[in-house]
């Protein structure tokens, strides 16, 4: 039975009994008037009547006036008739007293003290039979009364000592339970019986302890600590981190990224990045570059701590893939920042190294060179066969050392920034005709065949540094040629593209692997298989003189059909 139908039937019963006991209570209080009303009203009043019937019949005799008295209170009498047997003898009292006065008859007196003490009789009988009722209507009321107000002590003393202990003790029980729970003793359980409330919620109680004890023996617990590991792991990492859910809402930002960005963790988690960008430069870029998708592979420079740092940024978007679905689904992304302070001095000081080593090579190989030049003057004696071929061997070794010495001088300059570029209005053809003019020798040497494929105007012009783009363009004409088997052709074409103009020179030689696509411009990397007969500088040069004034370089290559390499200004 529910604790509620218990209440409801004890108090509600303990309540009609109350109710009862106040109506039987009134009901004989009630009654008891009544009865005493009767009494006064129809047996006092007689013998008041009468008494006074009596007086004056006494006096009669000695004052005329008490006849008066007499016929008042007889009148009266005739209104008050309430007994058997008072009519009659009401109606031999009237007739006794008619005589009376009429003085026909000497015992008309008698009669009438007769008739009146009849009448008196009959009342004093009457209020003696109405006293035993009133007093049996007491006793009855007593009854009655002791009889409900036992009952309605014994349920309400029943209510007292059950009810309280039915509610207090499960819930003394259950409060245990919930102790034992918080004391990760996940197999407690509770059962109430008697009570359909206490049964539910133990059921209820239960069935949160099994999947209490069954998240404790899963692995999520263990995911959820895995979770806490990671989250310090990456509040204590040197590198700044920052990370966005979805809707760019930022989840959570390690120490090193407030320490750069001068932020308080207050501030930021949990509120949207764009809002906290507003105010913070460092941020904002930041966010940028997260929903673009693009991240400059220059580095940042960031100044905290009253110093200057460089760093990496690198976007990792989260996707993941919902339980029950297919597809994957954005889930937020992580901003990494990492540290390369350390490497960027170091890179520095090996630019500042190799451009003063190369500056210190330059003098020593051009006089080098020179001495090999006058070696070859017959003024100063005739060479045999041996000697010029060593001669020959020493020139070419100058140049080749003359030529990584000046790359390394380019590559050094444009690294510091030190390089300037000069940006003016360049004639696209004459760009072309330029560096064509440069490799023309060395093409027909090799029985390579240089051909143009010109589709912008003649007259199209470019905003770019001249010397530079030449350069560029010399070193792709060099690299074709030499990767190209004789009897070869090598094309070079121009074209819009957009508001761009691309230089593309395509060759038929080998061609270039895709996994090194990704390296082909860094610095000294040389495909494995081609003949290792240069310093790998070129194309790095090429990049950086390339993107200093704003452009684009790349690649297409499929091995055993060719390359093109291309620029876009």
């Amino acid at each position: 039975m529910k604790i509620k139908t218990k209440l409801t039937l004890g108090v509600g019963l303990l309540f009609l009994l109350i109710v009862i006991l106040s109506l039987v209570s009134a009901f004989y209080i009630h009654k008891q008037k009544s009865d005493t009303e009767k009494i006064l009203i129809a047996n006092y009043n007689s013998l008041d009547y009468t008494k006074n019937m009596l007086s004056a019949l006494d006096k009669i005799s000695s004052d005329s006036t008490q006849v008066i008295v007499f016929k008042n209170n007889l009148v009266q009498e005739s209104k008050n008739i309430t007994e058997i047997g008072e009519h009659d003898a009401f109606v031999s009292l009237q007739n006794h007293f008619g005589t009376f006065l009429n003085g026909k008859d000497s015992n008309a007196e008698k009669l009438i003290r007769n008739d009146l003490l009849e009448i008196m009789q009959l009342n004093m009988i009457a209020i003696v039979q109405k006293s035993d009722t009133a007093v049996a209507t007491s006793e009855s009321a007593i009854s009655w009364v002791i009889s409900l107000g036992t009952v309605c002590f014994l349920i309400a003393f029943i209510l007292l000592f059950n009810l309280p202990g039915n509610i207090a003790r499960p819930i003394r029980e259950l409060t245990e339970s919930i102790k034992q729970i918080a004391n990760k003793n996940y197999h407690e359980r509770v059962h109430f019986e008697g009570s359909r409330e206490f049964e539910d919620l133990a059921n209820s109680f239960n069935t949160m302890a099994e999947k209490l004890e069954e998240y404790q023996s899963s692995s999520l617990s263990k995911q959820l600590m895995d979770k806490k590991r990671v989250e310090m792991l990456i509040a204590n990492m040197h590198d700044p981190v920052i990370g966005l859910d979805e809707n760019n809402v930022i989840n959570f930002i390690n120490e090193e990224a407030l320490k750069i960005s001068g932020l308080l963790r207050s501030d930021t988690v949990g509120k949207l990045a764009s809002e906290v960008a507003v105010n913070n430069d460092l941020l904002r870029e930041l966010l940028r570059n997260a929903l673009n998708g693009k991240v400059s592979e220059e580095p940042m420079k960031i100044f905290a701590d009253n110093k200057e740092s460089y760093f990496e940024q690198e976007i990792i978007k989260i996707n993941i893939i919902p339980t029950g679905e297919t597809e994957k689904r954005e889930a937020g992304k992580v901003i990494l920042l990492r540290n390369i302070t350390a490497y960027k001095e170091l890179d520095f000081a090996k630019t500042n190294f190799i451009a003063t080593v190369s500056h210190e090579l330059k003098t020593p190989i051009s006089s080098l060179k020179m001495g090999t030049q006058l070696l070859r003057n017959e003024k100063f004696g005739v060479l045999n066969e041996q000697q010029k071929e060593l001669l020959k061997s020493i020139e070419e070794d100058g140049e080749r050392l003359l030529n990584i010495t000046g790359e390394l001088l380019n590559l050094s300059q444009a690294e510091s920034g030190n390089i300037r570029f000069k940006l003016t209005d360049c004639n696209v053809s004459d760009l072309v005709k330029k560096s064509i003019t440069n490799n023309l020798v060395i093409a027909e040497n090799r029985q390579i065949e240089i051909i143009t494929d010109l589709q912008t105007d003649a007259c199209a012009t470019i905003n770019a540094d001249a010397d530079k783009t030449v350069w560029v363009l010399n070193n792709f004409i060099t690299n074709a040629i030499k990767h190209s088997p004789a009897d070869k052709k090598i094309i070079i074409s121009t074209e819009k593209i957009g508001d761009k103009t691309q230089f593309s020179v395509k060759d038929f030689g080998r061609g270039i692997e895709s996994r090194y696509h990704s390296q082909i411009f860094d610095r000294y990397f040389q495909v494995p298989e081609d003949q290792q007969n240069g310093s790998g500088l070129g194309l790095a040069i090429s990049k950086n003189f390339i993107e200093k004034q704003g452009g684009e370089i790349g690649v297409t290559s499929r091995r055993n059909e060719g390359s093109t390499f291309y620029f876009r200004l």
